[in-house]
Parts: structure tokens; sequence; C-alpha cells
């Protein structure tokens, strides 16, 4: 990997007009690591990042699904909500498992990265997929992490895909679904039973990237070019460090739109949706986003 941040450099067309979703997506899939294994939660953006990665950037690279389908070869495009648990998404994989599967490969040391979406994030990487609110006092339920705690528990690292919103970035998260720092203390995931040298690695959003520092408390190291480092922070209802360099992220490429578009997310649903767009103009080299 290049480049002081964690991420290979841009290469190819810049794109002119892209959303911010497919930001976020171009952001993780050149953070993916040739010859690593990622065990990818869900569908959408995290499996659209791995794919997109291995298209261009790094071919070695292997993943599993959350459901523990082992390096598929998935049949592209693919249909709304197709990305996992069909035949289309585990075509010519090494194996279908189950979660238990992919569980026992990660507890082997075998799971490089984990790419999970999260309601919640807190200063420590613990991440919330479940319920917002006071758990006993009729909260709002979600979901749940599925796979995801065992992700977080058991890769060697954690990334993390969210939005950027006040809601998005708190302090201590309403219930921990999957185990960052737990409570930022040395050896508190240790102490949890969990094994060491484990735990968060980045936090991408479709405006900044964050990694954590070495007292384990989430850190902003980079942004998008059309919003400020005081953008950012007035998006996080807890305030994160904030590096002494804050890089400038590059913009996706139309080479990677052109696989994101026609052959990962044809019908702009998880793209598109609720995502505000970016025009990039080459001639001044600055970007302006429309309204949401």
């Amino acid at each position: 990997m290049t480049g002081d941040i964690g991420l290979r450099p841009r290469t190819g067309t810049p794109a002119t007009s892209f959303n911010e979703r497919e930001m976020q997506i171009c952001t993780v899939a050149r953070m993916v690591e040739d010859n690593r294994t990622y065990w990818v939660a869900g569908g959408g953006s995290p499996m659209y990042a791995v794919l997109l990665a291995i298209k261009l950037y790094a071919k070695g690279a292997q993943y599993i699904t959350e459901d523990g389908c082992i390096a598929p070869e998935p049949m592209l495009p693919f249909e709304p909500v197709m990305t996992m648990v069909s035949s289309r998404a585990g075509y010519r994989a090494l194996a279908w498992g189950t979660m238990n599967t992919a569980g026992n490969h990660a507890q082997l040391g075998l799971m490089d990265y984990g790419i999970l979406n999260t309601l919640q994030v807190d200063q420590y990487g613990n991440i919330n997929s479940t319920a917002i609110g006071e758990y006993s006092a009729g909260a709002r339920r979600f979901g749940g992490p599925g796979g995801a705690d065992s992700i977080a528990a058991l890769c060697w690292r954690t990334i993390l895909m969210t939005d950027q919103e006040p809601r998005k970035f708190v302090e201590r998260v309403d219930f921990i679904s999957s185990p960052g720092f737990l409570d930022g203390t040395e050896g508190a995931r240790e102490r949890a039973g969990l094994p060491p040298g484990t735990g968060p690695y980045r936090v991408v959003t479709p405006w900044a990237l964050y990694d954590y520092s070495d007292d384990r408390r989430l850190r902003l190291i980079a942004r998008a070019p059309w919003v400020t480092v005081d953008d950012v922070l007035a998006q996080c209802q807890h305030k994160p460090l904030v590096a002494d360099k804050v890089a400038v992220l590059e913009g996706p490429t139309e080479e990677e739109l052109q696989i994101l578009r026609t052959e990962l997310d044809p019908r702009g649903q998880n793209t598109a949706e609720r995502s505000a767009w970016i025009i990039f103009d080459p001639e001044t080299g600055g970007y302006t986003r429309a309204d949401a």
C-alpha cells in the first residue's frame, strides 16, 4: 500500500460527477490489499468495495461472505438483494459453508480484515447495530449485528463504513453489538477473551477517513475535497482527535464508476439513495456539492 493514510493513489480519469456513497466505496476499494483475506458483512457497500478492488487494484485479494461462502466469483451484474445467500453471489465459490464456518476461519487467524456497516460508532471503535436509545426503556430496535460481532471480534483488523452524521459518531454507543476497544484501556479486548492484536483499523464515511491513535481513540486523518475539517467535526456528536496533518482524499475515477454502476449496483439502490451529488470541474480542480 502507498500513502501515509493507507490508500493507494488514484489511477485513471477523474470522474466529473458522482455521489457521496460512490466516493465512500471507491475510498475503501483503494484500501484493499493484494493477497489479503476479507470477511465481508452482508452485501452492499462492503462487498462492492472488495469486488471493485479485485477488478482494478488487488486481483489476489480474496473474500468470504458473512454467511460463509468462501472465495466466490460472483455472476455480475448483481440483482437487487442478491449479493449474499444466492446462487449468483456464490458462483464458483471454493466452498459453501455457514456463518460458523466463517467464524472458525477467523478464529484460526485466517481473516486479515473485516468490513462492516453500522448505525453508531464511538470513540473507542465499538459498534452499534442493535438499538438506539436506552435498551430497557423502549429503544428503537434494528436488525442487530448478524455475523458482525464475530467479524469485529476475530478479524485482525476491522474497517467500518458509515454515514457522516452527528448521531453516528457518539461518545459511547447505546449498545455494543460488535466490539471495538471496549472501554479504551490497554488490553481491554484481551481481558474480554478476544484474540491479541486484533481490533478497529479504519472508519470511512463519504466525507472522511479515520484511524485510531496510540491510546485507541478515533482520529480524523483525511477529508473529502469538498468539505473542511470543521465541516466534518460539525457532523460528529462526539469530536474525534484530529491528526496533525489531515490529508485530502481523491475523488472516484470514471473507470471505478463504470464498474460500480454497470456491474455492482446497476440500479443505484445502494449508491444513489439519500446521497448528495458532487460535481468536479477539471479546469479548476474544484468540487461542488449539490443538495442531497
